[in-house]
């Protein structure tokens, strides 16, 4: 049985859109987006950089890998050294 809440305050209304009368207004308003556009800004955890850093180093070649290394970059150079040694020992 379903009984009906007569204290209940209806829901505000809800925004309509305007509907667009013709198809050239739509074009107009499409082509000027940058007038009106608006910059969103993220900030990562470093865990969630960490894993980012973790998936670009994954992607990355080994002559890119090389030339970073010999470049300096000692996480580079340490995945260089990994991997030496696990051809020494065989995999």
């Amino acid at each position: 049985m379903l009984n009906s809440i007569s204290n209940a305050t209806p829901p505000p209304p809800v925004a309509q859109s305007t509907p667009v009368s013709s198809h050239k207004s739509t074009q107009a308003k499409s082509a000027s987006p940058e007038s009106s556009s608006t910059t969103d800004t993220v900030q990562l955890s470093m865990t969630a950089q960490a894993v980012l850093a973790a998936a670009q180093e994954a992607k990355e070649t080994p002559a890119q890998t090389a030339k970073e290394a010999s470049g300096g970059d000692r996480q580079a150079q340490r995945l260089l050294a990994k991997h030496a040694a696990a051809q020494i020992h065989g995999r």
